[in-house]
């Protein structure tokens, strides 16, 4: 199923959603916004996907940020109180907070530039995968925003501080040989491979105990959140709750015969 501007597949278990204005850029609209949450919510309750890819069409833009053009980005024109903040929370906030707290693991096909709060979408996916000439450009200050997206939260969490300041403070693109080297992208590879690469990724991960990567995703998202009797706490319940699903007899049977194990993500 697909709606307007983003083209939503399913192979193999694995859910592609791919954001498909690619003469505008990939810039998301309201309508976009809408549509990603829903896909992510409905891939976290269909037991049949297992993974989801989340990429952008064509080789020269992942995504570039909002569609200011859209009515729906805009504050009202008679200047609400509270209308930039209520059209961020239900909008790239919410966005971002989707792809968290999916259920499945999501991996991004970095397809290129990701700037704004493209870039955020792209650091709230759990694995990346980039293009070689894909680009990440936190572009707030170039604009005189405050960043925003989740920019902060993510960049503190997945590179030093002082680094996640420099990225802010000038923005600067952020080439995919550097992300790779500072540890923001997991591999980078050639542009006519990208999605041959994803996909292999995607597969491994439809094919991995589900419910296993789901609490894996939960305990280290939270990781760097709460204290550790409060992380030891959310463990127990997650095991306890994994414990009992069919995918552990069937890895410890294989452990046993001595073969590889056959997940069915249940």
């Amino acid at each position: 199923m697909s709606t307007p501007d983003v083209v939503a597949r399913t192979e193999d278990g694995v859910r592609w959603l791919i954001l498909d204005r690619p003469d505008a850029g990939n810039s998301v609209t309201r309508a976009m916004q809408q549509a990603l949450i829903e896909h992510l919510q409905r891939a976290s309750s269909d037991p049949d996907i297992r993974a989801v890819v989340f990429t952008g069409a064509g080789d020269r833009h992942f995504c570039t940020g909002p569609n200011l053009r859209d009515p729906g980005m805009q504050p009202s024109k008679d200047r609400v109180a509270g209308d930039a903040a209520r059209i961020l929370r239900t909008g790239s906030q919410a966005v971002v907070s989707a792809l968290l707290d999916c259920e499945k693991p999501v991996l991004c096909a970095l397809n290129g530039v990701a700037a704004g709060v493209g870039a955020s979408m792209v650091l709230a996916c759990d694995l990346i995968v980039a293009a070689e000439h894909a680009r990440l450009v936190e572009l707030f200050v170039r604009r005189g925003l405050a960043p925003d997206g989740g920019a902060a939260y993510l960049l503190t969490r997945k590179v030093p501080f002082n680094i996640a300041k420099q990225l802010l403070f000038f923005g600067e693109e952020l080439t995919a040989a550097e992300a790779h080297r500072i540890g923001l992208v997991n591999a980078v590879v050639p542009g006519s491979e990208l999605v041959r690469e994803a996909t292999a990724w995607a597969r491994r991960l439809a094919q991995g105990p589900t419910r296993a990567l789901a609490a894996a995703k939960a305990m280290l998202n939270e990781a760097l959140d709460v204290n550790r009797d409060t992380a030891f706490r959310v463990e127990a319940l997650l095991v306890e709750q994994v414990a009992g699903t069919d995918d552990v007899a069937e890895g410890i049977a294989a452990f046993t015969q001595r073969r590889d194990p056959e997940f069915r993500g249940r």
